[in-house]
């Protein structure tokens, strides 16, 4: 592999404006695909295999248009203290309201409170229903503007008004924080690479990859049924390894000139080393991604194949417009040590240089220390990790609703309301289908059902059965006693749902349980089930391709068990921030409350891959050295003072691009911008920078191990380039099958020697 993408990134090198202009090409492509099509709403959501799921394909069937995706808006009337709805001025004024929002060109129906009893009982609080034709985020301005209109009207008459549902729903908003991520990341490369060139490249081809990535998603929404998130979500991690995959490929190729190496053969071997390890950080990004598809959810998995998509274009683009974009920059980039003027001969090293390995960087005096005290280290590693792990025993999932908006909105101020007039549940019906198509006495069958519901535990009210056209099929809405989230109201779910329990249709029937209630503790319950299932795949084949990569049975065992380490510690953070509230305030976190159902198995997805990339960036040198003939405790020492550096700045690009999306008004985007930031410290930090080295120093050449049959039996990827390095034996090497009949560049440059120039000192 190291041979193939040395030829490939001379290639490049000399190709490109050819290079360039394709992917100027394809972003000018997915551009114009994206420009064309529809904004992307919310994608339709489903859970298959599931009881909720049944239920509701079931009520699509027997009860035709009644599961419309139209956006709903409750409008809640509060009378003023010591009033009561049913007064007359009051009453006046809510018909006057329910009378205006019927006016709506998209509304297809509002229902009048007096009319259904839609009243509390100490008759202080009602509600009128609006549905609209379209979903809430394709609703447009007019139409929620004239939803706030009457409810100014009604406010201005005296009454308390808000209004709840997805009417209001808007395009969520990133903030400044994004801006600020990509800024702080763009500081760092400056930092890191000491030149605005060099530090620019990461950023560009990050954005130029990202923008196709997102773009192609755009064009694709309304085809695929992609949400607006999924377009969010792959552009965060579209950007965190873009860049850093970008600064991989630029840091090497600067270590290469400083070797003194020509500027074609130097982006050659950058691209045959770091970006081999490029190629399989990436594939366990994609892996995990893509995994994703085995939870058997659609929306997660058009999430994981969207981002992994984007994924891929990164790398692509790092092994061949990073070249391409470094052969433009010329001297501009310069090797690694070197300032101030020129100096000819450009096999000479600088003293500036020769200076600066004389005395030992940051990432070498870690090295060494962790060598020296590895036990102290790794117990330091896994206890403070165990530690901020210790929130995870008390993690409760659940799905964003209105009750957890802010109490700033209208939204959460309608759901407080609705809760205070007709209790908690209220908030959180659920719909009990009686499939009765085999029985002799439908009504009969229902209204058993119903009756037994009444006499279970937790259960406010239960509503007489509405059958459809066919008289086969009957809905019964249940409300609890309990708010949705609660444990209260799963337990009456599975107690409804429960065959041996008091509440069946027996030989009559068939009872379902649906709703958005129901199916947020299907979703969730889902999503337990497949994690172990998933971890086994995803760990499982990363294990495999790690073992490919490092030759070796422990590392890739030691990095799993490091991965597991980490993405619970973020868990725990995660926790202690958005349930508990810790550091809410700092955060703008307004309202904490249950973990979003899917939080754990994304985290567990993208931070394994995320993972990987450090392990594969940092110990392929440390196995490029050992290769070389190092002993096992300076091949710690080597990887670390030629990749410490960038990891660490690697780990801070990708925290600051994740940390921007704390800004998101999504709740789910800020959350896991949380969990992916904080989970890239640990992981980065304290398991690949602590704990990785201090475990390889405990079993010295024992990390290297491989049975010899299965070192005979695996394929030779060649990461650390031992191809280049018998290259360099030969003595006349040509370049005429680097992917060209001729060593002249299309723009007349020379091949080989074309920068056997001054070097700067």
């Amino acid at each position: 592999m190291a041979t193939f993408l040395y030829k490939l990134g001379r290639f490049a090198f000399r190709r490109r404006h050819f290079v360039v202009l394709i992917w100027v090409a394809l972003l000018a492509l997915a551009g114009v695909g994206a420009a064309s099509a529809p904004a992307a709403g919310s994608s339709s959501f489903s859970i298959p295999g599931t009881e909720a799921q049944k239920s509701f394909d079931l009520l699509e069937k027997r009860f035709p248009g009644m599961t419309a995706d139209g956006a709903t808006a409750r409008v809640v009337f509060k009378a003023p203290d010591g009033q009561k709805m049913t007064d007359a001025d009051n009453e006046a004024a809510v018909k006057d309201a329910v009378k205006e929002l019927g006016d709506g060109s998209e509304v297809v129906s509002v229902t009048d409170p007096y009319a259904t009893k839609s009243l509390s009982k100490d008759g202080t609080i009602a509600y009128a229903q609006v549905t609209y034709k379209v979903a809430g985020i394709e609703l447009e301005d007019s139409s929620r503007e004239a939803l706030e209109d009457v409810a100014q009207e009604a406010r201005d008459s005296g009454l308390t008004v808000e209004v709840g549902g997805d009417a209001l729903q808007a395009p969520a908003e990133s903030g400044a924080t994004e801006a600020i991520g990509i800024a702080v990341a763009a500081v760092v490369l400056v930092i890191t690479l000491g030149s605005l060139v060099a530090a620019g490249l990461p950023l560009l081809t990050a954005v130029i990859g990202v923008g196709i990535g997102v773009a192609t998603i755009t064009a694709l929404a309304g085809a695929l049924d992609l949400g607006s998130t999924t377009s969010t979500l792959a552009a965060m991690i579209g950007l965190a390894v873009g860049i850093d995959y970008a600064l991989f490929i630029v840091s090497r190729y600067r270590s290469e000139l400083a070797e003194g190496r020509a500027r074609q053969e130097a982006i050659g071997r950058a691209v045959g080393t770091a970006g081999s390890a490029v190629v399989f950080a990436g594939l366990t990004v994609v892996i995990a991604l893509a995994g994703l598809a085995v939870v058997n959810v659609p929306m997660l998995t058009k999430m994981g194949i969207a981002a992994a998509g984007t994924v891929s274009v990164a790398v692509l683009i790092a092994l061949t417009m990073v070249p391409a974009l470094l052969g433009y920059a010329g001297r501009k980039v310069r090797p690694v040590g070197e300032k101030g003027k020129l100096l000819g001969g450009s096999r000479k090293r600088t003293k500036q240089a020769e200076g600066a390995e004389a005395k030992p960087n940051m990432g070498t005096r870690w090295a060494r220390f962790v060598v020296r005290r590895p036990v102290a280290v790794l117990l330091l590693g896994v206890v403070g990790l165990g530690a901020a792990a210790l929130p995870v025993g008390s993690l409760e999932l659940g799905l964003p609703d209105d009750g957890s908006q802010p109490t700033s909105t209208t939204q959460r101020r309608a759901y407080d309301l609705l809760s205070e007039g007709f209790g908690p549940g209220f908030n959180g019906p659920l719909l009990v289908v009686v499939d009765a198509k085999d029985s002799d006495t439908p009504k009969a069958a229902a209204t058993d059902v119903a009756d037994k519901i009444k006499g279970l535990d937790d259960v406010v009210s239960v509503s007489p059965a509405t059958f459809n056209k066919a008289g086969d099929t009957a809905m019964i809405t249940v409300v609890p006693d309990s708010k949705p989230s609660s444990t209260k109201t799963e337990d009456l779910v599975h107690a409804i749902r429960d065959n041996s329990g008091e509440v069946k249709a027996g030989s009559d029937g068939e009872v379902l349980v649906t709703g958005t209630t129901a199916m947020n503790i299907d979703f969730s319950q889902k999503l337990n089930d497949a994690l172990i299932p998933y971890l086994a795949l995803v760990v499982g084949l990363a294990f495999l391709l790690l073992i490919v990569v490092f030759r070796s049975i422990l590392v890739p065992l030691k990095a799993a068990l490091g991965f597991l380490l980490s993405v619970l510690a973020a868990l725990g953070a995660v926790v202690a921030v958005f349930q508990w509230g810790w550091l809410s305030g700092l955060l703008g976190v307004e309202e904490t409350g249950p973990i979003m159902s899917m939080m754990p198995i994304f985290m567990v997805g993208v931070v394994f891959g995320l993972a990987m990339d450090y392990e594969v960036f940092l110990v392929t040198r440390m196995r490029e050295a050992h290769v070389h003939g190092e002993s096992s405790g300076q091949s710690i020492v080597t990887g670390f003072q030629h990749g410490a550096r960038v990891v660490a700045a690697a780990a801070i690009i990708m925290m600051a691009v994740f940390a921007g999306f704390i800004g998101s008004s999504e709740s789910m985007v800020k959350m896991i911008g949380f969990g992916l930031a904080i989970a890239v410290f640990f992981d980065a930090f304290v398991v690949r920078m602590a704990i990785v080295p201090a475990v390889l120093a405990l079993l010295g050449k024992k990390a290297w191990w491989l049975p010899k049959w299965l070192d005979r039996a695996l394929p030779n990827v060649d990461v650390e380039g031992e191809g280049l390095r018998a290259r360099d034996e030969e003595p006349n090497s040509s370049d005429s099958s680097d992917f060209s009949d001729s060593s002249i560049s299309s723009n007349g440059d020379s091949g080989p020697d074309e920068d056997r120039e001054l070097v700067r000192v």
